[in-house]
């Protein structure tokens, strides 16, 4: 599978199994999912590495942890041009960019053996 694919496959999972888990997530249709792993998507190859850039020396000062902020960053950035979907708040998308990349890369390692 393609690495674009698996990224929004791993977004679309990782919104879905938040909602069922923590109540301040919700997800009102399937159109809203598709549309925010979609737009998060797109957040991601164009506005994530000018953030990550920016944020260059926060990062290494943290070891590379200050990542996940930018990752949440995006996510409520995407939350906000997609209407249907409420990650509510900061917590929730931190929560959620850390279980994006656990499960990206877990995908990864599948499709790899």
């Amino acid at each position: 599978m393609n690495k674009i694919f698996l990224k929004y496959i791993s977004i679309i999972l990782t919104i879905y199994i938040l909602s069922k888990l923590i109540s301040t997530v919700s997800i009102e249709n399937t159109s809203s999912l598709l549309l925010m792993g979609f737009v998060l998507l797109i957040v991601n190859l164009i506005l994530k590495p000018i953030l990550l850039l920016v944020t260059l020396p926060f990062t290494i000062i943290t070891f590379g942890l200050f990542t996940f902020i930018v990752n949440s960053w995006t996510i409520m950035i995407s939350d906000h041009f997609v209407t249907g979907i409420s990650m509510g708040g900061a917590l929730n998308s931190l929560l959620a960019a850390f279980i994006i990349s656990l499960l990206h890369h877990f995908l990864r390692d599948m499709q790899k053996n």
